[in-house]
């Protein structure tokens, strides 16, 4: 019994020192229950047997039951607790059906069944490394029926090639260890594949070529050559023909490097020897400002007029005698596009002194928060038609106000007028007197002005009596 092998809850050294009968009295007849404790508050560790994980949420009953007893002298012993073995498989089915150690515990915990917290791979024969490690446990040990139970194959495995588990994609061209030129880390990954001299081949990795992984190229197998003759043998043509000649596509090495696609080895000095060179502000602008077409490039037009590429705001508001072919160059330059030369004199309006100092936009243009309008037709000459008459009227005749009779296109100042061609000409101390003294400027509901016509010309209108 437990007390002479000294196990169980009887060696306990808080019970063993203790007399029988302070947990079991006697002569109180054959029903009496002589074991008899809390279950609720039984310390199970005192037993040897620590109840951990599941364990400690079961009924007692669950395990002290009479088939999993193995002493035949106790399995007919009515409320027993002795007889149980503490080896796992005494209670639990034996999922490996005994193909691995009898002792659970060396992989699994009291906690859950699966997965096998305490398994390390690494103490197997064959240590998981690389991808190896992410790999779900049924890719490798696969599940299938034994015995009439499900059953899971960890020993037994073959496991000393590589084949044995992956196809050999290469039939075996280059031998059966994979590990020359593959690791676990990644298959597509070559062990080595940096150091390749790929100088010593045919075809050179240069520039960006460096950059590229070898099955963009080699698209099946490593050792399947690929043509390279020309840049098109792997590459589309980007142009679409735009460069073909003669029906024959040319190299894009006349322009491109493998250094990259951009920028392009078509220089200035090559642009200028086009059909068209390169001047002003054209000189400043990115390639892609003008070749760049909705989403593809394009380099060849069908018109290299300036409307090509730059919207006719004048269409519909010049006559074509002055925009012939919608040719910006006839009035614009490359250099600024509001530096304009345009021979005015060709129109009905001879451009003279201050005229020729200002803006075209200043004459022909309309521009407000929300509005912008051109005209250049119908243009009326007059000088009212621009500017305001600051005389308010006063030198109309026949409705019409003539700012030339007294004015020049140079400045404001008056040089033609003459006094003495007017109803008062000045003569005497008259003549020495500033316009200001005799024209005064007043002030009326509609505005200030200068007085220059008077209704009468009498001596007292100006001098006191």
């Amino acid at each position: 019994n437990s007390l002479q092998t000294n196990s169980g809850y009887h060696s306990h050294p808080m019970v063993k020192p203790e007399k029988c009968y302070t947990c079991h009295s006697e002569h109180h007849g054959r029903k009496f229950e002589i074991i008899r404790f809390d279950r609720n508050t039984f310390d199970h560790s005192a037993t040897g047997f620590n109840l951990t994980g599941k364990h400690s949420s079961i009924e007692c009953g669950d395990c002290h039951t009479t088939k999993f007893i193995l002493l035949e002298d106790y399995k007919n012993k009515k409320g027993t607790f002795f007889g149980l073995s503490q080896n796992c498989i005494t209670c639990h089915n034996d999922y490996h059906q005994g193909t691995l150690s009898s002792n659970c515990e060396t992989c699994h915990n009291t906690e859950k069944f699966i997965p096998a917290q305490k398994f390390n791979h690494d103490t197997a024969k064959f240590k998981l490394t690389g991808a190896h490690i992410n790999v779900q446990c049924k890719d490798c040990h696969k599940i299938e029926i034994r015995n009439n139970s499900s059953f899971q194959v960890f020993v037994g495995l073959q496991f000393g090639k590589c084949i044995d588990c992956h196809t050999d994609i290469h039939k075996g061209k280059f031998g059966q260890n994979c590990e020359d030129c593959h690791s676990t880390v990644s298959f597509k990954k070559i062990k080595n594949i940096d150091n390749f001299d790929h100088a010593k081949t045919n075809f050179p990795l240069i520039g960006r070529h460096q950059l590229v992984a070898c099955r963009d190229c080699h698209k099946t197998t490593l050792s399947t050559k690929p043509k390279h003759e020309k840049c098109i043998d792997c590459h589309s043509d980007y142009h679409k023909g735009e460069f073909s000649a003669n029906g024959q596509t040319k190299d894009c090495s006349q322009c491109h490097t493998e250094l990259g696609f951009m920028p392009s080895t078509f220089t200035l000095e090559l642009h200028q020897k086009t059909r068209f060179p390169l001047n002003g502000s054209h000189l400043a602008l990115p390639c892609y400002l003008c070749h760049k077409v909705n989403v593809d490039y394009q380099f060849r037009f069908a018109s290299l007029n300036c409307i090509q590429c730059h919207e006719n705001i004048h269409k519909g508001f010049i006559q074509t005698k002055f925009l012939s072919d919608e040719n910006c160059g006839q009035c614009h330059k490359t250099t600024l596009w509001s530096d304009v030369e345009f021979d005015h004199s060709r129109t009905n309006f001879r451009l003279e002194g201050k005229h020729k100092e200002i803006l075209c936009s200043d004459c022909h243009f309309e521009k407000s928060d929300k509005e912008f309008k051109q005209n250049f037709e119908n243009l009326q000459m007059a000088c009212e038609s621009c500017h305001n008459d600051v005389h308010f009227n006063q030198f109309k005749v026949e409705g019409k106000t003539n700012c030339e009779r007294c004015h020049t296109f140079d400045n404001w100042l008056p040089e033609k007028f003459d006094h003495s061609n007017t109803l008062f000409p000045l003569d005497g101390a008259h003549s020495k007197v500033n316009c200001q003294g005799c024209h005064k400027q007043i002030e009326t509901p509609v505005g200030k002005f200068v007085k220059y016509k008077f209704e009468e010309i009498k001596c007292i209108n100006c001098h006191s009596s």
